[in-house]
């Protein structure tokens, strides 16, 4: 077992899933006694307007490995996850959505991948998917920017609790959560998961407007990960350009006005624009440095102090054929799946 009462815990966020409720608390009975899980489950409420919460603390009262929290009004996922996090027991956090698109029998996997020695286990999804067409153009995009190493960001996960605690993640970026913990160094697989059709309820992310939402955070998340840490880069470099395109056009109005003889007056205000824009963004730049120098100190205030020289990279499971002697903390049988 994990450190804590449990040897994982399950947050499930929610938001108006009434219809799924005792359906997703059965499943997850069922895999809990068919597999004698040590767990726990952490069910979120996130300000759900339907009976949600209602059927969610009559299953409490049912199920004792059961706790439910709840949110006054609707936060968003990323909050609700944020919620269970802080409210679970253990360390293993696996997340599990309330619409029963996942099946509960995949948490142990998830489990025992973690117990490898693995950051985080992300979800690579098997069967129809409505929004495939989307999901593949936003998972390409992000393997292309931020180079994780797995091709489904956006599915059932398990991570340790100690990858959410150390980022800080704005509203809706538990889609960036992978890539974030990434690029801070922790370590990322994937396994194979079937994909259900959701029975009963309403998707909570479709339309366009949530299209043009996510490619908008992809490019936020990309500019925290590089020019957030060095702001002068890049807005000197957006100044020293205009500086320089003012300078090219103000030689070329001095030619025209010296040497062929006719001035062109909306040119010497195109000069005085790009000249005054390049240095506002220079000094943006020196600004934004001021910034981020104090952001780091703060973080540097908020980290832990490593020990002596201890070496805190995670180990990884040794290559196939090489035994590994390390004492296995958390064991399961899983059941044979019909």
């Amino acid at each position: 077992m994990t450190d804590g009462k449990f040897g994982f815990s399950v947050i499930v966020p929610a938001y108006n899933e009434a219809e799924n409720v005792d359906a997703l608390f059965h499943a997850i009975d069922n895999t809990f006694r068919q597999s004698s899980l040590d767990g726990e489950v952490i069910f979120v409420d996130d300000g759900s307007t339907d009976d949600t919460l209602a059927r969610a603390r009559s299953c409490e009262e049912k199920y004792p490995y059961v706790k439910v929290v709840a949110h006054r009004k609707n936060w968003g996922k990323t909050e609700a996850i944020t919620t269970g996090v802080r409210a679970a027991a253990s360390t293993i956090i696996v997340v599990l959505d309330a619409d029963l698109q996942f099946s509960p029998d995949d948490v142990p996997r998830f489990v025992d991948k973690i117990e490898e020695g693995y950051d985080i286990v992300t979800g690579k999804k098997k069967g129809h998917y409505e929004k495939r067409a989307v999901s593949a153009v936003y998972n390409t995009l992000s393997r292309k920017i931020f180079y994780v190493p797995v091709s489904d960001q956006n599915s059932m996960k398990a991570f340790r609790k100690e990858t959410w605690d150390e980022l800080h993640l704005r509203h809706d970026w538990h889609r960036f959560f992978v890539a974030l913990a990434y690029n801070r160094g922790y370590s990322v697989t994937e396994i194979d998961v079937e994909l259900f059709p959701r029975r009963f309820g309403q998707p909570k992310y479709s339309g366009l407007g949530r299209v043009v939402v996510g490619l908008l955070d992809l490019l936020a998340v990309k500019f925290k990960l590089t020019f957030a840490r060095k702001p002068l880069l890049f807005f000197g470099s957006i100044g020293f350009v205009l500086i320089s395109l003012g300078v090219l056009v103000g030689l070329v109005a001095v030619y025209m006005r010296v040497v062929l003889q006719a001035g062109f007056r909306p040119l010497l205000y195109l000069v005085m624009l790009l000249i005054i824009v390049g240095f506002v963004s220079f000094i943006g730049g020196f600004i934004g440095e001021v910034i981020s120098d104090l952001a780091d100190r703060l973080e540097q205030a908020r980290a832990p102090v490593a020990p002596q020289a201890v070496d805190l990279r995670r180990q990884l499971p040794p290559p196939v054929g090489i035994p590994d002697a390390r004492p296995s903390s958390f064991t399961m049988t899983f059941p044979n799946r019909p």
